[in-house]
């Protein structure tokens, strides 16, 4: 506006300077009154239209921001959650808008109806939510309910605002208990498949034989191969161990063989000594101790040496058991084992005692 008010004025005064022929002066004199005349012009139109615009604000800001309308604070309802038997505990402040009823409508209780239709849509949207989620939850209808919609009835507008979602003490700590719980169980769960897992591992794999064992153990300690082979024994008898068997004869003459026990066979009155070769151990005779001899218990201690009665050795063992004898001076030990194998006269006659060795025989 300023702009076309600006371009008018100029030609007035073009049009009245060459039809009345003004001198030179008067020119640069109608051009700073061009300009003045223009500012002037300029600051009343702003002035006016902030004041249009001011006008128009306040005329229309009681109806769009400050609407009057009627409201009801509901508290402790219980809403369903995702899981049963845990409720949210909800409360709110309900307001509505009457709408226009038709003819012959019915008389309503808008309020009811506004907080009927305010609870039905929390419980639509609390039910597939989990109970341990109250806080987001409460945020989330804050949103949901901040909008004003129809009631199914179509009669009023309902909105909710100030919700609070909560859930009890108690049905808290009872969550975080089956929390606790779960957690545990994923964990164990975890622990028992990475022993499920790592057994199988050593007995399907490592352990199904010796070879399998002795390149297992190789690998892990590939610059000791010579402790390697020495243990190899070792892993023998732990892959036959995994699976329940006995070693392989390829490494049998590597494991190391327990020493036999000679145990003592138990004293009876009514029971002969075994005469058997084939019994290799050292027993007592029937009816004898410790402090004496008898001539199958000798006979015992040769079978034990493998030394048999036709053998080329008896004589000499049995002279060097009647020496030994002397030696400990036990002459009833001498005569038993002269009784049961011949006289066996000493070497020295003094009675000395005399070992027989190998270069004697």
């Amino acid at each position: 506006m300023t702009l076309f008010v600006t371009v008018i004025l100029g030609l007035i005064f073009v049009i009245l300077g060459l039809s009345t022929s003004w001198p030179l002066w008067a020119w640069p004199a109608t051009a700073v009154l061009l300009l003045v005349i223009t500012a002037a012009t300029h600051k009343a139109l702003s002035r006016g239209a902030d004041e249009l615009l001011s006008t128009a604000v306040s005329g229309l800001q009681p109806e769009l921001f400050t609407p009057e309308r009627p409201e009801r604070r509901v508290t402790h309802v219980a809403l369903p959650s995702a899981t049963p038997d845990y409720d949210f505990s909800f409360a709110a402040t309900v307001l509505w808008s009457e709408l226009e009823a038709p003819e012959e409508a019915p008389v309503i209780n808008p309020a009811g109806l506004a907080v009927d239709a305010i609870l039905q849509r929390a419980r639509q949207h609390t039910e597939r939510q989990p109970p341990t989620r109250s806080a987001f939850v409460q945020h989330q209808l804050n949103g949901a309910l901040g909008i004003m919609r129809m009631d199914p009835t179509g009669r009023v507008l309902a909105m909710a605002q100030d919700v609070s979602l909560s859930l009890p003490e108690q049905d808290r700590e009872r969550l975080g208990k089956l929390s606790d719980v779960r957690k545990d169980e994923d964990v164990w769960e975890h622990e028992r498949n990475y022993e499920r897992s790592k057994r199988t591992y050593l007995g399907n794999d490592v352990l199904k034989d010796t070879g399998s064992a002795v390149v297992w153990w190789l690998s892990r300690n590939d610059e000791e191969v010579e402790g390697t082979v020495d243990r190899i024994g070792l892993l023998a008898r732990l892959s036959a161990a995994a699976n329940n068997d006995a070693v392989l004869p390829p490494f049998d003459h590597l494991v190391p063989q327990p020493r036999p026990v000679v145990e003592p066979i138990e004293s009876d009155s009514e029971q002969q000594p075994s005469t058997d070769w084939a019994d290799a151990s050292i027993p007592y005779g029937a009816g004898t101790s410790r402090g004496s001899t008898d001539t199958d218990t000798v006979d015992a201690f040769l079978k034990w040496f493998d030394i048999s009665p036709d053998a080329p050795e008896h004589d000499m063992f049995i002279e060097r058991l009647i020496n030994l004898a002397r030696a400990h001076d036990k002459p009833d030990v001498i005569d038993d084992i002269r009784r049961r194998f011949g006289p066996h006269e000493p070497d020295e006659p003094d009675g000395g005692v005399s070992m027989p060795t190998d270069s004697d025989d």
